[in-house]
C-alpha cells in the first residue's frame, strides 16, 4: 500500500489542477512520491487544467430545481458554447441545481471533484457559478421558468408569490426572464442611482430646449418610463402590453424573485 494521505492527493490536485482520482492514482503509482506523482499526470496529459484556471469563462449553462416549497438555480460557468451544450456538462449543472434544493446552498461544494474531473475530461476552464436557493413560507408558491439555447439553460428565474397559484407564478417568472427586470418595486431602488438619473434626464432635458417651466414634468415623465425598465411591478405584460405585472397580479404579490443568466 502506497504511503500517503488524503491531504497529499488533496495537495496534488491544487497543484496540477488534476482530478481527485487521477491524483491518488499517480500516488499510487508513484508510491506516494509528489514529484513522481505530478510528472506522471504531466506525461498523462491530466495535468492541464490548472494552466486553465486563469482563461474567461464567459460561456456556461444554468439549471432550476424545484420540489413543494423549495427551488435552487445553479450556474456552471466554462469557455465555450460547444463546452456548455455537451451532455456531462448540463447533466453536472442540473445534478448540483438538484442537490442544493434538496439540501441547502453549501451542498454545491460536495460537487467540487466532479467539477474538477469536468475540467480535465473536456480541457476548459470549468468552475461553479452561481447558486440561489429559495425556501417558500408557508401558503407561498414558487415556481420557475428556464430560457434553453442549443440544448442548455441559458437564462434561468425563481419566482416566490404570496398568493395565486403556480400557474401566476410560472407567467411571472417568464416576464422576468425576458424583460429582466433590477427591482421588484420602485421602493427598492437606491436613492443615489435615482438622484442620479433625475440629474441626467435634467441635462438632457434642457440641451433639448425644453423651456424651463415644463422641466419637472418632462423630466418626471421620462423618469417613470426609466422605472418601467428596472421595476418589475411597474413594467408591462409581455403577453397583454395594457396590463402592468401588478395589475396582472391582482390581490397576489410577489414576495422575491431571482435571475441568473448567462453572460449577464
Amino acid at each position: 500500500m502506497a504511503d500517503f494521505t488524503a491531504k497529499d492527493v488533496q495537495a496534488l490536485r491544487q497543484a496540477t489542477g488534476a482530478g481527485m482520482l487521477d491524483a491518488k492514482n499517480a500516488l499510487t503509482e508513484n508510491g506516494g512520491d509528489f514529484d513522481a506523482a505530478a510528472k506522471w499526470l504531466r506525461e498523462k496529459g491530466l495535468a492541464k487544467a490548472a494552466s486553465r484556471t486563469g482563461r474567461e469563462n464567459a460561456q456556461g449553462a444554468v439549471a432550476v430545481s424545484t420540489s413543494g416549497n423549495v427551488g435552487a438555480i445553479a450556474e456552471l460557468k466554462c469557455e465555450t458554447d460547444f463546452v456548455a451544450k455537451s451532455d456531462q456538462f448540463t447533466s453536472l449543472v442540473q445534478e448540483i441545481a438538484a442537490l442544493v434544493a434538496a439540501t441547502g446552498d453549501d451542498a454545491a461544494a460536495e460537487k467540487a471533484d466532479a467539477v474538477d474531473d469536468l475540467k480535465v475530461v473536456l480541457k476548459e476552464n470549468i468552475e461553479l457559478g452561481r447558486i440561489v436557493r429559495m425556501e417558500a413560507a408557508d401558503g407561498h408558491v414558487i415556481d420557475s421558468y428556464v430560457h434553453r439555447q442549443d440544448g442548455r439553460g441559458v437564462n434561468a428565474v425563481l419566482v416566490e408569490l404570496d398568493g395565486g397559484d403556480v400557474s401566476l407564478a410560472h407567467e411571472v417568472a417568464v416576464q422576468i426572464a425576458f424583460s429582466r427586470p433590477t427591482y421588484l418595486r420602485r421602493e427598492d431602488v437606491p436613492e443615489a442611482e435615482v438622484a442620479e438619473e433625475r440629474s441626467t434626464l435634467e441635462s438632457i432635458t434642457r440641451a433639448e430646449g425644453k423651456p424651463e417651466s415644463a422641466m419637472d414634468k418632462i423630466v418626471e415623465g421620462r423618469l417613470t418610463g426609466w422605472y418601467k425598465e428596472r421595476v418589475l411591478l411597474e413594467q408591462a405584460y409581455v403577453k397583454d402590453e395594457k396590463r402592468t405585472i401588478r395589475q396582472l397580479l391582482g390581490d397576489a404579490s410577489v414576495v422575491r424573485f431571482a435571475q441568473v443568466a448567462i453572460g449577464g
